[in-house]
């Protein structure tokens, strides 16, 4: 395609007509020759975030959408509207851009959350795409999670299972190399993570006991998220390594590579911090829905240390693992 932005009739085909508003806050939203949306929240406060998709090719679009609502249910905000900014190289093909526009599209749906608006454009600039999207979401003030009350003796949790999106994006992009090391049924698997990239249940949990932070797992994975949470909290924190959830499929793309699953991107995984007696609350929760979260940890007065047979610092966050296979 040529570079520049896509024609009028092209994003009329290829974009609108592919996107559904039915949010009642969206008083209207962009289209060609208007370039903003309006949203009327009433008494809520805002929440927004931008993310960025860059280290994968496939289901680009669901990724760009739950990555970017994942932000807003660390506040426990509900997602309102989406701006996605798209990057296209020049040799991609109108049935392509369209496909991840029905992608973004659909996972919104499911989220129940309007593409509002955006940008398109071919460019040499990129070799991939790329897709920036922000979220606007809202939120009660009494419902944010209450971090001025983190203290000492406050549990961790974490949903789900840790590494998930990478080991998703890993069986997606990188499917000829560990096509030989894992059976159909852990490919299968392994790339049905790509449905558990959400963090929406676990908002609702957390919004319903009550919290003191949320984090989801991105770059720099679990050990990354944990040590950004401690660190905005002012305490230091404790993660007992045996404690973590891993699943035995991503052992094995872990193993194969040579990367530690501890540092690997998991959207879809959510670090919790909460009192004990709101902990258990939080992990009976989630047995009701099928979610699992286990207590992995707790704050301390300082330092920030994985905990094995032996007591091991944690780092700033590095380059994420999948950076190391997907590049």
């Amino acid at each position: 395609m040529e570079i520049g932005k896509i024609s009028n009739s092209d994003l009329e085909k290829l974009i609108f007509k592919n996107l559904n508003i039915k949010r009642k806050e969206v008083v209207s939203s962009s289209k060609v020759g208007m370039d903003c949306s309006i949203m009327d929240f009433k008494e809520d406060l805002i929440v927004v975030s931008t993310d960025p998709i860059t280290g994968a090719s496939q289901n680009i679009g669901n990724l760009a959408v739950n990555i970017s609502c994942n932000d807003a249910y660390c506040e426990c905000a509900e997602p309102v509207g989406l701006l996605m900014c798209c990057l296209f190289p020049k040799n991609i093909s109108k049935a392509e851009i369209e496909n991840i526009v029905k992608d973004a599209s659909k996972a919104a749906d499911k989220l129940n959350v309007d593409i509002v608006g955006g940008h398109t454009e071919i460019t040499d600039a990129v070799s991939k795409v790329v897709i920036i999207t922000s979220v606007i979401a809202k939120v009660s003030k009494n419902n944010i999670p209450k971090r001025d009350e983190i203290k000492p003796g406050d549990r961790i949790l974490v949903s789900k299972y840790v590494g998930i999106e990478g080991t998703s994006i890993i069986a997606h992009d990188d499917f000829s190399n560990i096509k030989n090391i894992l059976t159909s049924d852990e490919m299968k698997l392994a790339k049905s993570f790509k449905n558990l990239i959400s963090v929406k249940t676990e908002s609702e949990i957390a919004k319903k006991v009550g919290v003191k932070n949320l984090h989801d797992i991105t770059e720099g994975g679990l050990l990354g998220a944990a040590w950004e949470m401690a660190n905005s909290s002012g305490y230091g924190i404790e993660i007992e390594k045996n404690k973590v959830p891993i699943t035995e499929v991503t052992k094995k793309i872990c193993n194969y590579y040579k990367i530690d699953p501890l540092r690997l991107i998991s959207s879809g995984s959510m670090l919790f911090i909460a009192e004990e007696k709101n902990a258990k609350s939080i992990i009976e929760s989630g047995k009701v829905l099928n979610l699992n979260i286990s207590d992995i940890g707790k704050i301390v007065e300082k330092g920030m240390y994985l905990i094995s047979d032996k007591k091991e610092k944690i780092d700033e966050p590095k380059p994420d693992e999948l950076y190391k296979v997907i590049k």
